[in-house]
């Protein structure tokens, strides 16, 4: 009998059991549910002032920063831009200056054997190397035209350079200054060199054209003089002069 009645409250209980465990997990889900929904916003409100707060002053700090970056990479492209203008403008000048220290030579050269056939030549063979000579100084002229237009150039080139240094130097990019204001002297440098071969060049000209003009007057000086032989003669040489 007593086994009887513990095996009936077993089942009592087990009864009780099932028809309170769905009420207690309801009251249990609605009591989350009620404060789930609030606090959710109320959380998600508060996270989300404390991000907008937050990165405020970051974002003013990491605009100052990106500002002065952007201005040194701006100065960077201005002083490689400056600089491979100057460095084409150089090679271009340094060219045509080449160009025209040969042409300057070509006509020492040409003035000096001229100098040295005075008297061997006819008057034909004298036209003919004039002719040579006047094509000589034709050529010359174009060369020294084209070489100066691209000095003008290149004067601009350091100009640009030399601003492009200084705004760098102002911006605190000194790496970049220092580079261009280095590479500006090397090729005034390498200008100056092919400048003064010009210039010798120059001189010899200057030398060759007196030679020549002193052996043309030695050799008119001695020429003989003719002779009028009649008063006729005399009167058309006169008639000639006028």
């Amino acid at each position: 009998m007593a086994v009887a009645l513990r095996s009936r409250w077993l089942r009592s209980c087990c009864v009780l059991l099932r028809q309170s465990f769905p009420v207690l997990v309801n009251a249990r889900n609605r009591c989350f549910s009620g404060v789930r929904g609030p606090w959710n916003k109320a959380v998600a409100i508060g996270f989300g002032i404390s991000l907008c707060a937050v990165p405020i002053a970051q974002k003013h700090e990491a605009t100052a920063l990106s500002n002065e970056a952007l201005i040194r990479r701006a100065i960077s492209l201005v002083t490689d831009s400056t600089c491979t203008l100057l460095s084409q403008t150089t090679y271009a000048l340094i060219e045509s200056l080449t160009e025209y220290t040969t042409a300057v030579y070509t006509l020492v050269s040409l003035y000096q054997q001229y100098a040295t056939l005075l008297g061997k030549m006819n008057s034909q063979e004298v036209d003919a190397v004039w002719q040579v000579i006047i094509g000589a100084r034709v050529e010359m002229s174009a060369k020294q035209e084209e070489y100066l237009k691209l000095e003008s150039h290149w004067m601009t080139a350091v100009r640009l350079s030399e601003m492009a240094a200084e705004a760098a130097y102002q911006s605190g990019a000194d790496q970049a200054s220092v580079a261009t204001r280095n590479h500006i002297q090397l090729v005034k440098t390498q200008v100056q060199e092919v400048r003064q071969l010009s210039k010798t060049a120059e001189s010899k000209l200057t030398e060759a054209q007196a030679e020549e003009l002193v052996k043309s007057k030695g050799e008119e000086s001695l020429q003989p003089c003719s002779i009028p032989g009649s008063t006729e003669e005399v009167d058309e040489a006169y008639l000639r002069e006028d």
